[in-house]
């Protein structure tokens, strides 16, 4: 990452800087040198952030960027709706994603079969290994399923998949091996304050 790299030069240029001023400053009896201000990083405000028809409902670390990308199916042009959130100084990003199936398909379809689709293309597209899963429920009852998985640049990811009225949602994290731990409990927070609301 760019960032990487320009911190430990930004960090280092300030120390520089800084024992230069206090040098300078040192032969002029009453000027006492500032002490170094220490900036802890910021934590991110979570928000409660509602999807544009108000279908879903999720806590942010702030406001999410939308992308729609149109992904080609055999069943035709599908739009994938993106929502991230990306902190600041954390290697994380928390995506909430989804897609609606033409009416006939949504209403035949075997839920399951959605899921497991869902899971089998993730895996593929990521080149990832998978290291759990789970059959979950949303809070009013639709199935869903809990995956993680791993790809070969050790990039983790924790998703919730749900399949709902005809369209399929997924709640991702993903973080590096080294914040995962830190992490842990944050993310399930994130995943389970994830909720579908049906339509009136």
């Amino acid at each position: 990452m760019t960032i990487k790299v320009l911190l430990p030069l930004l960090a280092a240029t300030l120390v520089c800087s800084g024992s230069f001023l206090v040098e300078a400053s040192q032969p002029k009896p009453k000027v006492t040198p500032a002490k170094p201000k220490v900036t802890q990083p910021q934590k991110p405000q979570w928000k409660l952030f509602t999807g544009p028809d108000g279908r879903f409902s999720v806590l942010m670390p702030g406001i999410p960027i939308r992308k729609t990308q149109a992904q080609k199916t055999y069943m035709g042009e599908i739009n994938v709706e993106l929502f991230t959130a990306q902190p600041p100084k954390q290697e994380v990003a928390y995506v909430v994603a989804y897609n609606d199936f033409p009416y006939s398909y949504g209403q035949m379809v075997n839920p399951q079969t959605v899921l497991n689709n869902a899971r089998d293309l993730a895996l593929k597209t990521t080149k990832s290994n998978l290291i759990s899963q789970r059959d979950i429920r949303s809070t009013n009852g639709h199935p869903g399923k809990e995956i993680e998985y791993v790809n070969a640049g050790g990039k983790f990811t924790k998703s919730r998949m749900y399949f709902a009225e005809g369209r399929l949602y997924q709640v991702m994290a993903i973080t590096t091996k080294k914040q995962r731990p830190t992490l842990a409990k944050t993310i399930t927070g994130y995943l389970n304050s994830f909720n579908l609301v049906l339509k009136a």
